[in-house]
């Protein structure tokens, strides 16, 4: 063990002898270090070695990015659908919306809650990950040492060596090795640091002295130090060189040492992309190439004595007069290799925008042995043909433009040649100026007459630079011709810099100037549009320049203002409104019309003059939307017909008379202005594309009838006359909202008076005509909604015999039944009020029955108006088509409640129910009180739909103070009948006769099972707030049926059920006994049955009879032992149910 040790110190000890004497690479202080701390390493720095895994994972913002884009999606598809809807139907799709909606948020929050614990399993599977990898590595060592064991089976060593063994027997030392291996072997005798430090000083002095004697320095090199043995090179802007000395001769050579490229990298892509340093294969390549041609026509050494010379080519020698330049090669070759370097981390910028979006429309290549990278961006696609196009085919150009970056030589006394040639861009001239300025000559002049006199260097400097070359192709956006001045770029605007080499800034100043060019060429095309007064006033077409936002504004209606822009990514212009939010219908219009812009920008001028007779036929449309009318653009109507309109007419909309068929209020849109037609048109021929013929039109005149409406909107027609917006030449296309009501409601007028009775007519019921010269007394909230125009349009009186046939109850109404239309004047579409007068009814009370500010009408949902003084119920129908099934069904829910509190009302006079009451009623609710405090709401389940036949009930309290005000207050949690709602519901059946017996059956129930479940809570309050409670031995009560109750004992395996029975008795069974199979007692093998027979039960009931008539607490022979459980009567429920628990509780813990 000693051995070992001091032969470990003395090894150590021979180490870092070598790196204090300059035979090391590594300095003594790092391979030693000053102190070595034994506490083991972070836990931060442990995580940071295990492998990642985030298989089956989803980052989280991407979740909730998700769930926000489809409510956004939801939400905006709603919204453009919804108005052309119903008001139920609206409320019905908001409020499946909000549900949906609610659902989702709620689990993502939950998602979100859970995501608090994702760095611990992050770390868990990162972990896991590890241990795998480890016991995968285990097993491989495992595999390859048994290979090992293996194989060193066969293994032979060789013979003897006799004479070897003799020689280190006999001398104590090898004689015959050769003298290579002891050289190989021992070490030599290391170097003392006053003699490697003497030495250093000695080679630096010798390159101090060759270098400023001898040697030809370029002029970019000129900035060198000498330090450590080697002399640095620093040339601005390319690279950094490190060379050393082979010998001290003035034939010794120089040697590469290292070498840096100076060079920054912008963008997005790292600095470890692109090592500045050179390291591995590269290195090795530079190492041999510097290294070559430093040593160029330096002979080779002498082979050493006895050897035979090597068989190498004869090395170069130099012509008479000539002086060698290594340095001057060594400049060229690193000039060369970082210009070309810096080429392609710009190509490698240009690949990965191509990889990133823009492959389809970026071309990079390398051309002149990758010399000069080209680079064409905004390739067109090719389209396919359209079939029976009309348009002229005109051959696009495959790209907009070129951007050719090329390393060229440079000159002494011009720039590069790229600023001399026409029609291109100025590249860059920063580094050449730096390189060639006037300083720098003369010093290079200076060198070379004093270090080779009338001599010539072997080598000349090749002074190399960046060229960037921009070319348009003609005709790209369908224009003959781009002004030049708009094509210019200030000095240096698309230099190259090596301290910052960005290929993306350098393409976006290119397409930014290209773009500015286009639209204003554009712009100026549009201005000789052919049809005057379109594109020609000032202020409709204008070029906006925000920053580097390049726009064209060009306004196509009163209130809407397309921009054309130019996508610097696809060079596709790009068609959109200013209110890019408002204007989501508009996005099919304006998607077709970027796409003709782009497929034929030669006929951009008859491309917006298209897109500008569209947006303002499309804001009448718009209008026509917010008012809820129907609107078409396209009828099946005959050319001949079409010409009735005029011959300048362009578009048109038809917009529906909502009430009346085939009626039409025709908006006609042409170069100047809007005109206006009604028309009437009948079918020409029956099939499935029926052809339509106009039988009556007549031109209104928009003037008068605009004059007529009192409240006029001009706010859009007085900004159309401001000069200068633009938007003057659109005073004639300028319809307001209220006006466009105006026209479709004096349509309406016209033929509207004899149409209400052939609708009514259609659904075959008889009727006569009475005079609505007053207003009827008998609802007053109709004063308010009836109209001086209304007047003249006669009520209906229906018999109520006819009308109600089949509805339940109807020996309730009186024999005449009034039908009014309404609102078919307004927007808010046709009504019809019907007027039904009551015999007997049960008067409605409470606070939802009481009128307002004493008034004797309530109006308990928005179709039910009723008048508590005359007993008139009337009902408003919104569809003409369903107005019959509508008049029955909601007289049938009516008459339904009204039994409904009859028999409620009557309930505490035919029978011992006296605490039996009604609290309220109002023809669609039903509140009572069934027993002491407990009260119970009926009505329907959905209020709003008058289809819907299932009732809902809502139990509830009232507090002690309350009861005399009659005021309930919810209490969900104090009603114990609440969590058997949707089985109590079921038994109100509708029907005649069978509606008063149900509700007898409901309160019957309600009261026998009340102090049944009053017990049941108060134990299981009791029994779960125990000091020493756990899971497993808590209760649980939950409703199985009406009558039907189960108490759950600790973990779900032992039961009781409580049945309610006839004549109000009570069942107390056990759960594991199912009544509908047949047999004894199940046994807990059963599979059958999830629960366990309670043991000793039978013993249980015995002693539980026993108690309970010892203590006199039931009526003699009240209950009754079946085995499986017993049976009392309901009134006797809270003793006995007590008792058996408090029994059955006693076998658990």
């Amino acid at each position: 063990m000693d051995t070992a040790s001091s032969a470990v110190k003395s090894h150590k000890q021979q180490l870092l002898n070598g790196a204090l004497n300059g035979f090391g690479h590594l300095a003594a202080d790092k391979l030693v270090p000053d102190h070595v701390s034994d506490a083991p390493p972070p836990v931060e720095v442990l995580e940071k070695e295990l492998p990642v895994v985030d298989d089956g994972q989803v980052p989280l913002g991407e979740l909730v990015a998700r769930v926000v884009q489809q409510i956004y999606a939801e939400l905006s598809e709603s919204a453009e659908t919804m108005p052309n809807q119903s008001d139920v139907a609206r409320k019905r799709i908001l409020a499946n919306w909000v549900v949906k909606t609610k659902k989702n948020v709620a689990k993502l929050y939950a998602v979100v809650k859970w995501s608090r614990d994702s760095q611990t399993v992050q770390r868990s599977m990162n972990i896991v990950a590890y241990i795998m990898s480890q016991q995968e590595q285990f097993s491989s060592a495992i595999t390859s040492v048994e290979n090992v064991r293996d194989n060193l089976d066969g293994a032979r060593m060789r013979n003897h060596d006799i004479l070897t063994s003799l020689d280190v027997l006999s001398t104590g030392s090898y004689q015959r090795l050769p003298s290579i291996i002891k050289k190989s072997v021992i070490p030599p005798t290391p170097l003392s640091d006053s003699l490697v430090a003497k030495t250093l000083s000695d080679i630096q002095t010798i390159m101090q002295y060759r270098l400023r004697l001898h040697e030809l320095i370029p002029v970019q090199m000129s900035h060198y130090t000498i330090s450590q043995g080697r002399v640095h090179f620093t040339a601005p802007r390319l690279f950094k060189a490190s060379l050393c000395l082979t010998g001290a001769e003035r034939t010794d050579g120089w040697f590469f040492v290292d070498a840096e490229f100076l060079f920054k990298v912008g963008g997005q892509e790292a600095l470890q992309e692109f090592p500045r340093v050179p390291s591995g294969i590269l290195k090795r390549f530079i190492t041999d190439e510097v290294d070559a041609r430093l040593g160029y026509y330096i002979p080779p050494p002498p082979p050493p004595p006895g050897a035979e010379p090597p068989s190498m080519p004869e090395r170069p020698t130099l012509p008479a007069g000539t002086i060698d330049a290594p340095l001057v090669r060594l400049f060229n070759f690193l000039q060369t290799m970082s210009l070309s370097y810096q080429l392609e981390i710009l190509g490698y910028q240009a690949q990965r925008m191509r990889s990133l979006g823009w492959a389809k429309h970026l071309n990079a290549r390398f051309l002149d042995n990758k010399q000069s990278l080209v680079l064409e961006y905004w390739v067109k696609q090719p389209s396919p043909p359209l079939p029976n196009s009309r348009l002229p085919k005109v051959n696009l150009p495959p790209f907009a433009g070129t951007v050719k970056i090329s390393i060229v030589p440079g000159s002494k006394s011009q720039p590069p040649p790229s600023s001399l040639k026409k029609n291109i861009r100025p590249s860059i001239h920063a580094a050449y100026r730096a390189q060639t300025s006037a300083r720098s000559r003369i010093l290079g002049e200076l060198q070379h007459v004093a270090k080779l006199g009338h001599l010539q260097p072997s080598d000349d400097v090749e002074r190399l630079c960046f060229q960037v070359d921009w070319e348009t192709s003609k005709g790209a956006f369908g224009l003959p011709s781009i002004p030049p001045e708009e094509l210019r770029f200030e000095e240096d605007a698309l230099a190259i810099n090596s301290e910052d080499l960005d290929f993306e800034r350098l393409l976006a100043r290119i397409l930014d100037k290209h773009i500015r060019a286009v639209l204003l060429a554009l712009s100026f095309q549009l201005h000789q549009f052919y049809i005057p007064h379109v594109f020609t006033l000032p202020g409709v077409v204008r070029f906006i320049n925000e920053g580097s936002l390049h726009s064209l504004h060009v306004r196509i209606s009163p209130s809407e203002i397309a921009v054309i822009s130019i996508d610097p990514r696809t060079g596709r212009m790009t068609l959109r409104d200013t209110g890019a939010l408002a204007a989501a219908a508009r996005g099919p219009r304006f998607a077709t019309a970027t796409k003709n812009f782009n497929d034929s920008p030669y006929l951009i001028g008859q491309h917006l003059f298209s897109l500008r007779q569209e947006a303002i036929l499309e804001l009448v449309e718009q209008k026509a939307m917010y008012l809820g009318l129907q609107s078409h653009r396209k009828r099946n109507l005959p050319n001949k017909e079409m010409q009735k309109f005029g011959p300048n007419v362009r578009t048109q909309l038809f917009v529906s008379l909502a009430m009346f068929a085939n009626h039409y209020l025709v908006v006609v849109v042409d170069d100047l202005q809007l005109r206006f037609a009604l028309i009437s048109c009948h079918v020409v021929s029956e099939n499935p594309y029926a052809v339509y013929g106009i039988k009556d039109i007549a031109w209104l005149d928009f003037d008068r009838i605009r004059n007529i409406s009192a409240d006029g909107v001009k706010s859009q027609r007085d900004f159309a006359n401001q000069e200068g917006t633009g938007a003057e030449v659109y005073t004639k296309f300028v319809l307001e909202t209220s006006e466009l009501r105006d026209l479709y409601h004096y349509c309406c007028a016209r033929v509207a008076f004899m149409k209400v009775e052939t609708q009514l007519k259609q659904l075959s019921i008889q009727f006569s005509y009475i005079s609505p010269s007053q207003p009827p007394s008998l609802i007053p909230e109709l004063s308010r909604i009836q109209s001086s125009l209304a007047r003249s349009v006669p009520a209906l009186c229906v018999a109520s015999r006819q009308l109600l046939a089949g509805a339940p109850a109807a020996e309730a109404a009186m024999p005449n039944v009034r039908i009014i239309p309404l609102n078919w004047w307004t927007d808010k579409g046709l009504q019809f009020l019907t007027c039904i007068k009551l015999k007997y009814v049960q008067q409605p009370m409470g606070k939802a029955a009481a009128g307002s500010s004493g008034s004797t009408v309530i109006r308990p949902s928005q179709r039910i108006i009723y008048d508590t003084q005359e007993a008139v119920v009337s009902f408003l129908g919104d569809n003409v088509d369903t107005l019959l099934k509508e008049i029955q069904d909601e007289w049938g829910r009516v008459s339904q409640m009204v039994v409904i509190a009859r028999e409620v009302a009557q309930m505490a006079e035919n029978t011992q129910w006296s605490d039996v009451r009604l609290l309220s009623f109002d023809l669609q609710t039903v509140q009572f009180v069934y027993a002491q405090d407990y009260t119970v709401l009926v009505a329907y389940e959905n209020p709003d739909d008058f289809t819907s036949s299932r009732f809902h009930l809502r139990f509830s309290r009232l507090k002690p103070e309350q009861e005399a005000q009659g005021m309930v207050v919810d209490q969900p949690q104090g009603n114990p009948h609440t969590d058997a709602e949707p089985f109590l519901r079921n038994i109100l059946i509708r029907g005649h006769g069978r509606l008063a017996s149900s509700v007898h059956r409901l309160v019957s129930i309600l009261r026998d099972t009340l102090p049944l479940l009053e017990e049941l809570e108060r134990m299981a309050e009791t029994w779960n707030t125990r000091p020493h409670r756990t899971l497993h031995t808590m209760v649980d009560t939950l409703p199985k049926a009406a009558g039907w109750y189960r108490l759950v004992y600790g973990d779900s395996r032992y039961a009781l059920d409580f049945r309610l029975m006839t004549d109000s008795r009570l069942a107390i069974l056990d759960a594991s006994h199912s009544l509908h199979l047949g047999g004894d007692i199940p046994t807990p093998s059963d599979e059958r049955h999830v629960f366990r027979p309670i043991p000793g039960l039978a013993e249980i009931i015995k002693c539980a009879s026993k108690d309970l008539s010892q203590a006199d607490q039931v009526p003699p022979r009240s209950i009754t032992s079946i085995g499986i459980g017993l049976i009392c009567k309901a009134s006797s429920a809270t003793v006995v149910v007590k008792t058996v628990h408090d029994l059955v509780a006693k076998i658990f813990p």
